[in-house]
């Protein structure tokens, strides 16, 4: 008799654990903290799209907060530090973030003491309009920020730029002819300090990590309707027990995705593996209600070029994920990226 309670019990327990399986298959399963520790890759496609914003409203590149955006990386990261304590230590992330952090920092350091001294003088030297050489890079700055929200910056053509800068569609003599020579300067030298850079860093990525897996593996409480046709690449992997396992594309595109799930009332029960929490960043004005359960607030940043506006950081449950979507789209909150581990 006790010999059959035992079985029954550990029957019992081998189903249990079972069902705590996630359903998610191995190979897509990506570590939890991986949500927190993207947030600093991120930032540096943040930083990027508000330079753009910035140069395409024609203000002076001298005024551009430099330091402020440094000081940002380095917050986002310590709280990624703090997130993820609790966490086997990612070695090799925290490796690749920390060069990112430095060169960045040497870079807009670099840019803040140029602009705010040679910049300068040649801004008070122009009338105002912007050259051809300024054009360029407004079109350039804005290119940088839709690639490098598909595809890893240094993969970005930085020659071609160089190429257009010295050719015949932007004349070396006009108007505003200081500013022009001397945004001709500091573009060549940007774009060829860049290109060179993001070579050596091509070769050392290729070198010590693997090719990283484009999609995203998600859990859903029941089959989708087929996506409008601008999402053709969810995919079905499996359905079993009433829950349908789909993947989808990785980093930005996600966001879409997870967008146009939730609207059709479609419940996340895991995202590459994980039922606890995944990271978000909305834009929202600073005198907006503070962020309230399930949601739990990380930290906060200024835009800093938008005065009265900041970035919320939050995390949801990934349960709750598809009706926090719904809510901010009901309220039209501007969310800025999900952290898709």
């Amino acid at each position: 008799m006790n010999k059959g309670w035992l079985a029954s019990l550990a029957l019992v327990a081998s189903l249990s654990g079972a069902a705590d399986e996630p359903r998610t298959p191995p190979e897509h399963r990506r570590g939890e903290d991986q949500t927190f520790l993207t947030f600093p890759e991120w930032y540096l496609v943040h930083s990027p799209a508000e330079w753009a914003h910035y140069l395409a409203t024609h203000r002076a590149p001298s005024e551009f907060p430099w330091g402020g955006h440094i000081a940002q990386f380095w917050q986002g990261y310590r709280a990624a530090v703090h997130e993820t304590r609790d966490y086997p230590f990612n070695g090799g992330y925290h490796l690749m973030v920390s060069v990112i952090g430095t060169s960045t920092t040497v870079e807009y350091g670099l840019r803040a003491a140029y602009e705010s001294t040679i910049g300068r003088l040649s801004e008070a030297s122009s009338d105002g309009t912007p050259t051809a050489e300024e054009r360029l890079a407004t079109r350039v700055a804005q290119a940088y920020v839709d690639f490098i929200r598909i595809d890893p910056w240094y993969l970005f053509d930085f020659i071609s730029p160089l190429r257009e800068l010295w050719g015949h569609g932007t004349p070396i003599f006009g108007d505003n002819l200081l500013r022009k020579w001397e945004r001709r300067f500091a573009l060549s030298t940007e774009y060829l300090v860049k290109a060179g850079y993001a070579w050596l860093i091509k070769l050392g990525t290729q070198s010590m990590y693997e090719a990283a897996r484009p999609v995203t593996a998600l859990v859903l409480d029941r089959a989708p309707s087929p996506l409008q046709a601008s999402l053709p690449g969810m995919k079905r992997l499996d359905v079993a027990g009433g829950l349908v396992v789909v993947t989808v594309p990785r980093y930005r595109a996600f966001m879409a995705y997870a967008q146009a799930l939730a609207a059709q009332g479609i419940a996340f029960r895991e995202i590459a593996g994980n039922r606890g929490v995944i990271m978000a960043s909305v834009i929202e004005r600073t005198d907006a209600p503070r962020p309230v359960a399930p949601l739990r607030q990380v930290f906060t940043q200024p835009i800093l070029t938008q005065t009265g506006w900041e970035r919320r950081v939050v995390t949801v449950p990934v349960a709750e994920l598809a009706a926090q979507l719904r809510r901010w789209r009901e309220r039209d909150v501007h969310l800025e990226h999900l952290y898709d581990y």
